[in-house]
Parts: C-alpha cells; sequence; structure tokens
C-alpha cells in the first residue's frame, strides 16, 4: 500500500525569527520521500527551511490574514492548494460571514489563478458541524475543492465513523484533515490511534491528506497530549514522528 497523503505541520516557531531561535536545521531530517508530502504553518508564508522540497499548503487562518503582507503572501504563492479558516467557529466567525470572505476573496483565487481551494476547518463538537454544514450550504453554488476537518479524541473508530458522516454528507469534496490525533495520555493508546487512523485514511479514496498534530517542541495546550508530540524539546524527532515518516501500513 503505497500513500504520500500525510502532511507536516511544521509550527511556525521551529522557524528562526524575531526574538526566538527556531530549529531550522530539524526540517533537514524530514523524509520527503515517503509518506510524508507536504507542509503547514498554519501561516501564508513559507518558513524557508523547507527549501522547496515538499509542497506548501498557505493558509488564511483567520481574518488577520485577508489584508496586507499577509494577503500579498497568498496572491503571490505558488502553491496549488489555499487553506481557509481555521476553527473559526471559536473566534467568532459567522458562517454567513466567511461565506462572504468566501465570494470576494477566496474564490478570485481560483478563478484567476487556478488554485484549489479548502473549506474552513472546525472543530468535530456539535458546534463545529453545525458552523461547517451552515457555510456548506451558504456556499454551494461555488463549493470548496475539498472539506476541511478536524479531530481529536481517543476512540479511533468514532473518528472513522465522523469522517465518514461528513463525507456522506458532503461527498462532492474530498477531505483533507487538516488535524488529527489522540488526547490520550497514554502512549501506547496513542499509537495504536494513530496507526489504525493512518492505515484507514491511506486506504479511504476520498480522504486526500491528513495532517496529524504536531511537530513543535512545547506541547501547544492542556487539551492536547504530550504523548502525542511529533518534536521533543530539543528538536529532535519522537518515536511517533519516525514512524509517520518511514511507514506504510504503520504498525504498532
Amino acid at each position: 500500500m503505497a500513500s504520500n497523503k500525510r502532511c507536516l505541520l511544521w509550527d511556525w516557531t521551529n522557524t528562526d525569527g524575531p526574538g526566538h531561535k527556531g530549529v531550522p536545521w530539524a526540517m533537514d531530517k524530514v523524509d520527503f520521500k515517503g509518506p510524508m508530502s507536504s507542509v503547514c504553518n498554519w501561516n501564508t508564508w513559507v518558513p524557508p527551511e523547507l527549501k522547496d522540497r515538499a509542497p506548501f499548503r498557505p493558509m488564511v487562518r483567520l481574518e488577520a490574514q485577508l489584508s496586507g503582507g499577509e494577503w500579498q503572501n497568498i496572491e503571490k504563492s505558488k502553491a496549488p492548494i489555499i487553506l481557509f479558516f481555521n476553527e473559526p467557529e471559536r473566534a467568532g466567525i459567522s458562517p454567513q460571514h466567511a461565506a462572504e470572505i468566501w465570494r470576494t476573496k477566496m474564490l478570485p483565487l481560483r478563478q484567476h489563478k487556478g488554485k484549489k481551494l479548502v473549506s474552513p476547518s472546525c472543530a468535530s463538537d456539535p458546534k463545529g458541524r453545525e458552523w461547517i454544514n451552515d457555510f456548506m450550504h451558504r456556499v454551494a453554488d461555488h463549493p470548496p475543492d475539498f472539506l476541511g476537518l478536524h479531530y481529536y479524541g481517543t476512540d479511533a473508530e468514532a473518528a472513522i465513523k465522523y469522517m465518514e458522516s461528513m463525507h456522506k454528507r458532503h461527498p462532492k469534496q474530498q477531505v483533507m484533515v487538516t488535524e488529527i490525533a489522540s488526547i490520550s495520555r497514554n502512549y501506547h493508546d496513542v499509537v495504536q490511534f494513530t496507526v489504525k487512523l493512518a492505515n484507514w485514511m491511506d486506504k479511504t479514496p476520498w480522504v486526500f491528506e491528513y495532517a496529524f498534530f504536531g511537530c513543535m517542541r512545547q506541547v501547544a495546550d492542556a487539551f492536547v497530549s504530550p504523548e502525542a508530540q511529533l518534536m521533543r524539546p530539543d528538536g529532535q524527532f519522537t518515536a511517533l514522528m519516525n514512524k509517520l515518516m518511514h511507514e506504510v501500513p504503520m504498525k504498532m
């Protein structure tokens, strides 16, 4: 079973920047000849350490990216796929407002530049599900090319059922799982979740791409699991990251 569906979630703090020292050298250790085939950093700017070794997935994360230098990055981007809004339902953005922005800002990228567009990626809770279903209804005349989804939990079967239900509701779009991870604090359970989901997504034809959270030195918040980290505090990769980089199918 060949697969090149895995996207690397490369935290922006891994890149050297004003006031902070990154670990850009770690990108040199990423194997892009296997299943890891694209990179996203939740931003519009390309990590310079990527050095064109894999496609970059720029993201219009929230409204701040719709103007100024951030928007110029999007308009000048050579990337074929653009991601739109990251959990907007938690940022006070209504589906109606997002649909207006979709028409005025995002659609011209497809119409004039040939970009493929990803819908907003919402959380899998009822609020997120309601938001994205409302948005998809509002843009039905010019729908996204891909349906963006997030999933965090401990039950792999529940994750599969969620993705199947969302695909059944929106069958015309391939799915991009732009964030997924186990939140279990037990490492064995995290690996089990990751292995089952990666192997299922690899063989599921309507899943275009998926990204396990996340390659960063510090745990993002108290919600995500330290056991699911893909990078250590010193910038070295964890065993789980090495499995994701090299194993197809993944093994326990």
